[in-house]
């Protein structure tokens, strides 16, 4: 922590990696982020897919200061659980901060914390795709955030909700975890060690999340300019 640098709060690595007076915190850090993603609404800047695919490549190191879990398999499942119940926590959070808000966050100036485009850019996606969108918004930056949040506020069905809610969070840490994980171990094999190319990771996951919201920002324009 001597060492520190600003910059490095937007490395997933960082916080995988933290430790404080010899003790690993990553795997504490690695499920706040996922629930203050949707829960605390700061998912425009906290890292999310290239978080947990990271996670997925250090999962061992991430569990064995909580439980040492020799089965590989386990090992992985039991990490991808306990992000996906953090998921559906924040997410709940989203939808009851949502529901009892109403439309007074419309009405909000931004801030740092607050970008109201990216509200309404979630109300366009979430009235186009209806339940789906909770999926859809699990694996896109900025739309995850502000998903719940816009169901609570147009009063989706509870139930219908959660069922999206669960899925889209159970999917969504699977899926990234244990890719993470796998292909960390398939590269290996093939002398490629991926913790020594971070960096890349990063940079590709963050091109192919954003890639969507980029083609539909450009998609808008032309019907602007009309």
């Amino acid at each position: 922590m001597n060492n520190f640098d600003w910059t490095q709060l937007i490395n997933p690595e960082f916080y995988i990696t933290l430790s404080i007076g010899g003790v690993q915190i990553g795997l504490f850090i690695v499920l706040f982020i996922v629930f203050a993603e949707t829960g605390l609404f700061a998912g425009f800047f906290l890292p999310g897919d290239s978080l947990l695919f990271l996670a997925g490549i250090y999962s061992r190191d991430l569990m064995q200061n909580v439980v040492d879990i020799p089965a590989d398999f386990l090992n992985v499942f039991i990490l991808s659980t306990l992000v996906a119940i953090m998921g559906v926590l924040g997410n709940m959070t989203g939808y009851w901060f949502g529901a009892k808000s109403g439309y007074y966050l419309f009405k909000k100036e931004d801030s740092f914390w607050f970008k109201k485009k990216y509200l309404l850019q979630s109300k366009d996606f979430f009235e186009k795709y209806g339940g789906k969108a909770i999926i859809y918004a699990r694996f896109l930056p900025i739309f995850r955030t502000f998903a719940p949040i816009v169901a609570g506020i147009v009063s989706m069905d509870k139930q219908k909700f959660m069922f999206y809610n669960v899925l889209s969070s159970f999917l969504w840490s699977f899926i990234l975890i244990f890719a993470g994980h796998y292909l960390y171990g398939v590269f290996l094999k093939e002398g490629i060690d991926l913790k020594h190319h971070i960096e890349y990771i990063i940079i590709i996951i963050v091109i192919i999340s954003t890639f969507p919201v980029l083609v539909k920002l450009f998609k808008k324009r032309p019907s602007e300019k009309i």
